[in-house]
Order: structure tokens, then C-alpha cells, then sequence
């Protein structure tokens, strides 16, 4: 996600918080906030280097400001959103501070902007990725330790919680709505910027975002896509 952070995503929070209380999800308090901890290294990897993504390529192909914003660096301090940390930790998805570009320091803006739109998602796959490798690793060099310590076994929730958050991450910022990486990607794909249609669409993202989220469309999109993508990256490794 690269654009401006909406006011009205504090209500989608509530919506989100009423919406996992009324589902059951913090009926049991104690094995959430484990799972929460569990969760946590996950979540502050995929969301940094999303945002760092995004940060890098800009500045790569010819845009200083996120280097004059301090955003080339794998530092959370400088990409955690409270607001997107928080949905992440409630409600499986959520972002990042949003990086700013300035289209016109890029040489072919309309490429140049869709490799920035790409790259963070391309982190969290490449993280999800690493992370089946590593635990493939320990299953083949410490089978004793992965599977039968109490240890062993945080360290594989762990990595397993870093495969599912950035595949989460990665498939969520892909749906193509305002203002999630995806109307990006489809924008400079289809050369939409100038159209009416954009600025219709555009204009709209946040309340289709929402109406998405609330009658449980993204989940019915996300859950199989994810599970999906899981299935065919741990079949590399086992």
C-alpha cells in the first residue's frame, strides 16, 4: 500500500474488532495473546520489508523522497502503522506506513511506477519463501529439535506464522482496490491513470474496501488463495 493513510480505516478497525469478538476469536484470551507473540515477529518482518520494497525500487529507479523520509532502511520504527499493525493483529491482514512517490522523478513513469506497485509484495513472497527454507532446514538437520522441544516447536509456529502473515500480506495488498497495491498494478497495467474510470474507482476505494471487508468478501478471496499459495511453496521444500 503507497498511498495516503485514510481517517476512516479507524473505523474500519472497530468493524474489524466487533466483527473477531462476535466471531469467537478472543474467546480464549490467553491462547490468543500467545499466538499474538507468536505472530508478532512475523508481523513487523512483513510489514518492514513491504514498505522497504516499495522504498528501495523508488529510489532505485530515480525518486529521492523516500530517502529524504528515511525510508530505505529495514527499520520498523520508520514503516509500522499503528492503525495497519493493529488490523494485522486482529484481523489477519493490515499495512504498513505508506511510502511516498513522486511519479515524475522517474524516467518511464508508467514502469517505473508498476515495479514500485510490485515490489512490495515481492518481499513478502521472497520472505515467505526464505522462511519454508529455513524450516526445511531445521527438519533435515535437527529433527529432534524442531519436532520434540518445546523450543523446537516455537521456532517452527514461528516460521510458519512468518510464511502465512507475508502471503496474507502479499495477496491482500495484490486485490485490485484503492488504495492496496493491487489498483496499482492493474492501473499501469491498463494505463487507467488518466481515465475517468480511475478517479471514479479511486475515489471510492476505501468504502468498497470496507463494504468488502464487512460482508466477509476479502476472507472468502484471501483464505483459499492463501492456503493455496502455502500448499504450493512448502512443495518445494517437503
Amino acid at each position: 500500500m503507497k498511498r495516503f493513510f485514510n481517517p476512516g480505516f479507524a473505523v474500519l478497525i472497530l468493524l474489524m474488532v466487533f466483527m473477531s469478538i462476535s466471531g469467537g476469536r478472543f474467546s480464549n484470551p490467553l491462547d490468543w495473546l500467545m499466538r499474538m507473540l507468536l505472530s508478532l515477529p512475523a508481523i513487523v518482518i512483513g510489514l518492514s520489508f513491504h514498505e522497504f520494497g516499495h522504498a528501495f525500487a523508488a529510489y532505485k529507479l530515480g525518486d529521492m523522497t523516500p530517502k529524504y523520509q528515511g525510508r530505505i532502511t529495514l527499520n520498523p520504527a520508520a514503516h509500522i502503522d499503528p492503525f495497519g499493525f493493529l488490523c494485522l493483529m486482529i484481523a489477519g491482514f493490515g499495512w504498513g506506513v505508506p511510502v511516498q512517490v513522486d511519479m515524475r522523478n522517474f524516467k518511464n513513469p508508467r514502469r517505473d511506477e508498476l515495479i514500485v506497485s510490485v515490489a512490495g509484495v515481492v518481499m513478502n513472497l521472497l520472505i515467505a519463501i526464505i522462511s519454508a527454507g529455513i524450516l526445511k532446514l531445521f527438519y533435515t538437520f535437527a529433527p529432534l529439535f524442531i519436532g520434540y522441544s518445546y523450543m523446537g516447536s516455537v521456532v517452527q509456529q514461528i516460521l510458519i506464522s512468518m510464511i502465512l502473515i507475508n502471503l496474507v500480506l502479499m495477496i491482500f495488498n495484490l486485490l485490485p482496490i484503492p488504495p492496496l497495491d493491487g489498483f496499482g498494478i492493474v492501473t499501469e497495467l491498463f494505463n487507467l491513470r488518466n481515465t475517468e474510470l480511475y478517479y471514479k474507482i479511486y475515489d471510492k476505494g476505501f468504502l468498497i474496501l470496507m463494504v468488502l471487508i464487512v460482508f466477509n468478501v476479502t476472507d472468502l478471496i484471501l483464505t483459499p488463495l492463501v492456503n493455496l499459495s502455502f500448499s504450493g511453496i512448502m512443495s518445494i521444500f517437503f
